[in-house]
């Protein structure tokens, strides 16, 4: 007979990690996590530059851990050894190269579709990330200098002139962690920076002042161009020359998996949850970043996996 796992978790990243290490450490007998890459974290791996300090405390965020997991301050490479540790020590069972295509609920029981076979739960947490499929500009990028365009800190080097577009806590920290070794423009197109959290606000400022970062603030973006190996960036003001130009513009919601699961969304987009994590459809859940609308902190996409295994143990007596 094929195993009927007590809970389903679907991605790898620290919501995910966290709900299975919480799940084995409270009491679920089968766990399997699910995640659609060859390992856990991929959002910290592909966007995350190497040695980038990972705070508990988020940008400031001060957060009391709940549950089992004793997260701490350290770098990229760090926490991703950490997680390691996790998996490795609460023998999780773990499923990578597998993406779920689809979930449905059948006389109280979960089947989730995947590449790698059908799974069947009683419980199922969906945590996937939305920086999987950053948004991108509306202008055309064209292929010459696709190799120059970044959504991400991949392949930036030193010495380069860079542009960094976007209006968010992400831009913000690319445009510093950037300037150490770069000359850096941070363009948005509105005329103040009213997105980033009050310590990135204070960052950005301080880099300013010492021109470390120039902005260009209040100034739109119409098209690219390549101009002798160069990235021409034509603004509504003139255009300038970079080396590179890094989108940090967000990421979106990947509606069309939250429907294939089955999971109502508003009207924006956004999955309908209560305060337990729980969607509308009884027994399943979401944690991680898919549960913020505006940015959150690993520890507290830990604290969400906490919460909803003891949730669902409760459901369960």
């Amino acid at each position: 007979m094929q195993t009927l796992y007590d809970l389903i978790i679907i991605g790898g990243g620290p919501g995910g990690i966290g709900a299975a290490v919480e799940a084995k450490v409270l009491g679920l007998d089968k766990v399997l996590m699910i995640e659609k890459t060859d390992n856990h974290s991929h959002t910290i791996r592909k966007f995350y530059k190497d040695n980038k300090r990972v705070d508990k405390d988020w940008q400031g965020q001060a957060v009391e851990l709940e549950g089992n997991v004793d997260f701490f301050d350290g770098t990229k490479e760090s926490t991703l050894d950490y997680f390691d540790a996790l998996l490795d020590d609460e023998r999780i069972d773990t499923q990578f190269n597998c993406a779920v295509e689809k979930v449905e609920k059948k006389d109280g029981v979960f089947h989730v579709q995947s590449s790698c076979g059908t799974y069947n739960a009683k419980y199922v947490i969906v945590s996937i990330g939305r920086m999987g499929k950053p948004n991108k500009p509306s202008y055309k990028i064209p292929p010459s200098v696709r190799s120059q365009v970044n959504f991400n800190l991949d392949k930036c080097g030193s010495g380069e002139k860079i542009l960094v577009v976007g209006g968010g806590d992400s831009a913000v920290e690319y445009a510093c962690d950037l300037a150490e070794n770069n000359e850096v423009t941070l363009n948005y197109r509105r005329e103040s920076l009213t997105r980033p959290n009050p310590t990135n606000q204070k960052m950005i400022a301080d880099y300013c002042a010492k021109d470390a970062v120039r902005t260009k603030l209040g100034v739109d973006i119409e098209s690219l161009e390549n101009e002798h190996g160069k990235v021409k960036v034509n603004f509504t003001d003139g255009p300038e020359l970079f080396d590179r130009v890094i989108y940090a513009i967000g990421g979106t919601t990947p509606k069309d998996f939250l429907k294939s699961c089955g999971i109502t969304l508003d009207e924006n987009g956004e999955p309908i949850f209560d305060e337990n994590y729980e969607t509308e459809v009884p027994g399943m859940y979401i944690a991680g970043d898919i549960a913020f609308k505006s940015g959150g902190s690993i520890a507290i996409a830990l604290n969400h996996g906490y919460r909803i295994v003891n949730h669902i143990l409760e459901r369960s007596k």
